[in-house]
């Protein structure tokens, strides 16, 4: 039996609980209908963009182009395609760069369009677009390039990783095919050298024998563009055909043959090479040749290469250290130690420590690991430890030091895995995936992802 005192209470804690029950709901409908309304009213935006996009001014029309960009609604795509064809240039240079911010499948095809556009300026967007579909960087309105290097290329070594598509992507053979009709057109030559870095970005090898078509063009930044992008490919077969580029009138194109035939280990370059090191009056263009003929380590060089190891030049120093190292001549390796003990330039002292490592020196490669912290010389180890470790005998080395307790250290590893991890390193990337530093965790998945892809686009054993 309930007493006065008790049903008192009793109604005042349902009082209590109506008065929070209520404005609770009244919140939640509250936010709901606005809800409603925000979405009714970006409808209306979106249609209302897409009326202006006919607009009689092209200024609204381009307007339109970007905020219709903005929604991310995929189908506003079909309108935008069709907004290619307007008479203004500035409309069809936002309209691409709207599509391209939607990496989807169906804008492939606009973008491609792009690049068939009158207009250079259209033109170049879209091809930027094409290649940030697969990198995920946009392109810019101020056409100051679209990708941004993931890293510096180290001073004592031409990297051609670092403005790539990670190993395994697929390219679209459309897309592959609209840059090289881009490169091939001397009509629109700033397309053409864009289309040239894109195929080097995307890796794109079976557009290198039109690389080095395009490496002999009149154009010296067409030419020294498709250079850098074989050597990115990395395709040998495309080494001979750059080989009388060694000759070319234009310093530049002559300089970036001599690296580009040294990555592609173009053995009928080493002639050349030598000659170019010991007798060409230039010295960027002795410092170039003394690069290739690293890079292509024939073990004939050594002589070159132990010279250059005491030079009084620091850069030659480091050369000649990475070609011993990549000769990996044994015999060397007590000149090579010898010479890191009284090494004072940086660059110079990691390229021995990279030719020690490369000789089975534990020491030094541990050097190059802890390095990967380091403010000042991480992008040089980085570019050091991708190349070492495409030996399958060289990864398992790296594995312990994924469980180092330094986050950046296991962060730059996974990056170094993105390049060249294979199936064994699969164990020791997993727990990285679950790193409690998210850095860490977002570029291992990103190395297992890579290492799927590139097992995924292998051939079949006995294929």
């Amino acid at each position: 039996m309930w007493t006065g005192r008790r049903r008192v209470n009793y109604h005042s804690d349902m009082a209590k609980e109506s008065a929070a029950f209520f404005p609770a709901r009244a919140l939640a409908l509250a936010l709901l209908a606005a809800t409603w309304i925000l979405a009714a009213g970006w409808a209306q935006t979106e249609s209302s963009s897409l009326d202006l996009l006919k607009s009689s001014d092209a200024d609204t029309r381009a307007k339109a182009a970007r905020q219709i960009g903005k929604s991310g609604d995929r189908t506003s795509i079909p309108a935008l395609a069709s907004a290619l064809k307007d008479p203004s240039a500035k409309v069809r240079r936002e309209v691409v760069v709207a599509l391209a911010g939607y990496r989807q499948p169906e804008a492939l095809d606009a973008l491609i369009t792009g690049t068939r556009d009158s207009d250079p300026d259209v033109r170049i967007t879209a091809v930027q677009g094409l290649v940030g579909y697969y990198t995920g960087q946009m392109p810019s309105l101020g056409f100051t390039g679209v990708v941004k290097r993931s890293y510096r290329a180290a001073k004592s070594a031409f990297s051609s990783d670092d403005a790539r598509v990670d190993p395994g992507v697929r390219i679209e053979p459309k897309v592959v095919s609209a840059l090289v009709a881009d490169l091939g057109d001397t009509n629109s030559i700033r397309a053409a050298r864009e289309s040239a870095k894109g195929l080097g970005i995307l890796m794109a090898q079976p557009a290198a024998p039109d690389l080095v078509k395009a490496a002999h063009s009149l154009d010296a930044d067409l030419a020294r563009e498709s250079l850098e992008a074989l050597a990115k490919i990395k395709d040998p077969s495309s080494g001979p055909g750059i080989v009388d580029l060694l000759d070319s009138p234009h310093a530049e194109v002559r300089q970036q043959a001599a690296v580009t035939a040294g990555i592609l280990r173009t053995r009928a370059a080493l002639p050349k090479l030598q000659a170019m090191y010991e007798k060409d009056t230039d010295k960027k263009t002795r410092e170039v040749a003394l690069q290739g003929l690293a890079y292509l380590a024939d073990p004939a060089s050594d002589p070159v290469f132990l010279k250059a190891l005491w030079s009084d030049n620091k850069r030659y120093r480091a050369l000649g250290a990475e070609g011993l190292g990549r000769a990996q001549d044994t015999e060397e390796r007590a000149e090579i130690q010898k010479a890191l003990g009284v090494e004072k330039d940086g660059d110079a002292k990691h390229a021995k420590q990279y030719a020690m490592a490369n000789m089975a020196d534990d020491k030094s490669l541990d050097t190059l690991v802890h390095n990967l912290d380091s403010a000042l010389h991480s992008d040089v180890a980085r570019v050091y430890l991708i190349e070492l470790s495409r030996n399958p005998k060289m990864l398992p080395k790296l594995y312990p030091y994924l469980r180092s307790q330094d986050s950046t250290v296991r962060k730059e590893l996974c990056t170094v895995l993105v390049f060249t991890g294979d199936r064994s390193s699969l164990e020791a990337l997993e727990p990285l995936s679950h790193d409690k530093n998210n850095d860490v965790a977002v570029e291992a998945l990103r190395a297992i992802r890579a290492i799927h892809a590139r097992q995924e686009s292998a051939p079949a054993s006995g294929s």
